[in-house]
């Protein structure tokens, strides 16, 4: 019991003699290169610089996309076709596909606009770097209202005819055959 009392004494005296030590360090470390300042919030010219961009690439994305559509609806058709030469039933994606076909010119219609403000940019140079704040934050403004009223002109088709698909595929899965060795 003594052996055990011993052990139990130069322990402490251990943790004492450590706890005395890490006390005596400073409590945060040293930096050769200084104190850190937090980074800033970016100026307001480059936030609206940063819109720009984004506005810039979601408006080429969606005329991307809008271009893009009649060899989707003529695959798409083509697909219904084959699916309707085998028996099944359609009319839930042809209606959808025929929704999406018809809002397609006022989607574009919608669109259109948009190339004349990013040929302008006014209130930005060339680099899409403001010049103008007041004019440029007007800009940004109003591409992004081109954006909103293509959005709405889909009126949400694409995504009941991504629906429809999604559903007509779950309905007509090809049964897996086990295959044996």
């Amino acid at each position: 019991m003594s052996k055990f009392i011993l052990l139990l004494k130069k322990s402490a005296l251990v943790m004492l003699v450590l706890a005395i030590g890490l006390a005596a360090l400073p409590a945060t470390a040293a930096s050769a290169a200084g104190p850190q300042v937090p980074a800033s919030p970016p100026a307001n010219g480059v936030r609206i610089e940063r819109a720009w961009a984004r506005a810039e690439r979601i408006y080429q994305r969606q005329g991307y996309l809008l271009a893009k559509t009649s060899d989707f609806i003529a695959r798409a058709q083509t697909l219904i076709d084959k699916a309707k030469q085998k028996g099944w039933d359609t009319s839930a994606v042809q209606a959808a596909l025929n929704a999406f076909t018809s809002v397609i010119p006022a989607a574009q219609a919608a669109h259109d606009p948009g190339a004349a403000i990013i040929t302008s940019h006014n209130g930005f140079d060339a680099n899409g770097v403001v010049t103008d704040r007041t004019t440029a934050m007007a800009t940004v403004k109003a591409l992004g209202q081109v954006l909103k009223q293509t959005r709405l002109a889909m009126d949400g088709t694409g995504k009941a005819l991504r629906e429809a698909i999604k559903t007509f595929r779950e309905a007509h899965k090809p049964a897996l055959v086990p295959t044996n060795p």
